[in-house]
């Protein structure tokens, strides 16, 4: 081997161990950067015996990052969900309890055990149906009745406006991703047709995917020139050389009857009732699910009970030849001027409160209560106490009856809604199975949460431990670098003296 040779080895050496100690040091100043994936100096041999690096590639592994943006989509899911369901299960929150002077159970903020508390009221009222105090307990049964109820449905219009908002948020971000996304992917796709170092951009692509896949759901492709395309998982373009629009317009405020807009990929529905191909998760899909399904589904059952109430605490004509409409009584709502059938009382919960006329802060008699006549006072039609006795319970009676009979509630609104409920029960069954229907909501979305929470560490785990950066590894592989660096320090020196020596000699 000549000496011109050797210079050559020597130099090559140096190259190579400078390309690989840049590698080595990226991977190390990067050990806890989320989603990096571990880079590699890929090496060969040169014609004259030394060695060159030819390409820097990554440890990727297509499957766990695959697995890791799936599972973050159920779990960006499963958590919007069951963040929603714990706002509207606050207002069902039964564990303080205290007695009141009225005799009345303050056992909780729920519409059952507000109803809980009416009949307990009533049947004081019952036994003392003098007493302005046990009337005073009843009102105040039912005006904290109304507020639950109220209360329930003014949340409801919450969450939904709040998911609603969130929808515009998470589009947002969606197109905001698909624009950084064409950038690396146009990074990777000339890198490769040139020749490039392309493991940054790739590893920037792929970073782009997990944060996109929190999203909604997605799925890819790759293209045989390295250009990949993305797709939502029920199959909807999102990416294909360029980003495809993702379009929403938000609505402001909710009532019980208010239909939320569709989010649209290139004027195709990918959320709502409509949607031909409705993505199945990422956040966008929980959010979807709890404005459009969860949500309205609590909604209606609140109006059911509502209507429930309206229609249980009625007054109808007690002459000896009825001729008079059966009309609100006890429960009313401003502008409810007859009993609403079962199927339309969407967004009565909202509106629904004690009628004024028996309310003495606003004008009213409490002695209605006992009498009969709140719907229409002065018209002996709706007089029930028709002798005026101080001792008469019949109305009373009639009343605390109506909350556990036998009654006949609607399936759905009148927007098609669902109630998920047995349409033949009592008014406190019925309210008692609400409590039950959200509760139970509640803790499967919270379970749901917790455990696909617990998937996506696992799946970060397994992706981190196949393609991330141990730091063990890259100073090893630093320190056998440097020693490769001082052996060709070495081999140089002693080139170079024999050249001296060559020279010398001459």
């Amino acid at each position: 081997m000549s000496l011109s040779s050797t210079f050559a080895i020597i130099n090559s050496a140096f190259t190579s161990t400078a390309a690989q100690s840049s590698v080595i040091a990226s991977n190390i100043s990067n050990v806890s950067t989320p989603g990096y994936v571990r880079e590699v100096a890929n090496q060969v041999a040169t014609s004259y015996g030394g060695s060159e690096v030819v390409s820097i590639s990554r440890q990727a592994n297509a499957a766990l990052l695959d697995q890791l943006n799936t599972s973050t989509s159920e779990s960006a899911a499963q958590t919007a969900i069951s963040t929603g369901l714990s706002t509207l299960a606050a207002t069902v929150d039964d564990s303080a309890s205290s007695t009141s002077a009225s005799g009345a159970l303050q056992n909780g903020t729920s519409p059952s055990a507000m109803l809980g508390n009416l009949q307990s009221a009533l049947t004081t009222f019952q036994a003392t149906p003098s007493s302005a105090a046990a009337a005073q307990g009843v009102l105040t049964a039912a005006q904290n009745l109304t507020s639950a109820l109220n209360t329930g449905a003014n949340t409801v219009s919450s969450v939904r406006e709040q998911a609603d908002q969130s929808i515009a948020t998470s589009v947002d971000s969606i197109n905001k991703l698909l624009g950084q996304f064409q950038q690396a992917n146009d990074s990777v796709v000339s890198g490769l047709a040139s020749g490039g170092d392309v493991a940054s951009a790739e590893t920037s692509r792929d970073s782009i995917l997990t944060q996109l896949s929190q999203q909604l759901g997605i799925s890819t492709t790759t293209n045989s020139n390295g250009s990949m395309s993305v797709y939502t998982d029920s199959g909807v373009t999102l990416f294909q050389d360029t980003p495809q629009t993702v379009s929403f317009t938000p609505t402001a405020t909710y009532t019980a009857t208010s239909v939320g807009s569709a989010v649209t990929v290139n004027g195709i529905p990918i959320t709502g009732a409509s949607a031909p191909m409705a993505v199945q998760s990422g956040a966008l899909a929980g959010y979807s699910q709890l404005r459009d399904v969860i949500a309205p589904q609590y909604q209606t059952q609140l109006d059911q009970i509502a209507g429930g109430l309206v229609s249980a605490f009625a007054e109808s004509d007690q002459s000896a030849t009825p001729t008079q409409p059966t009309l609100p009584g006890l429960f009313t709502a401003s502008g409810l001027t007859s009993v609403p059938a079962d199927t339309a009382v969407d967004g009565l919960a909202a509106s629904i409160e004690v009628n004024p006329n028996v309310d003495p802060t606003q004008g009213g008699s409490l002695s209605l209560l006992r009498d009969g006549g709140i719907s229409s006072p002065g018209n002996s039609a709706y007089t029930y106490n028709t002798t005026g006795a101080a001792s008469y319970t019949g109305r009373l009676q009639q009343m605390s009856a109506a909350l556990t009979a036998t009654d006949s509630f609607a399936a759905k609104s009148s927007q098609g809604v669902a109630t998920g409920l047995e349409t033949s029960n009592s008014l406190t069954g019925y309210a008692t199975d609400s409590v039950s229907w959200l509760q139970g909501q509640n803790q499967t979305a919270s379970n749901a949460a917790n455990y696909q929470s617990s998937v996506v560490s696992q799946a970060s785990a397994a992706l981190s431990n196949a393609t991330g950066v141990n730091l063990d590894t890259e100073m090893t592989n630093m320190l056998n670098i440097e020693n490769s660096y001082s052996s060709a320090a070495k081999l140089l020196t002693t080139v170079n003296t024999m050249f001296s020596a060559l020279l010398n000699a001459a």
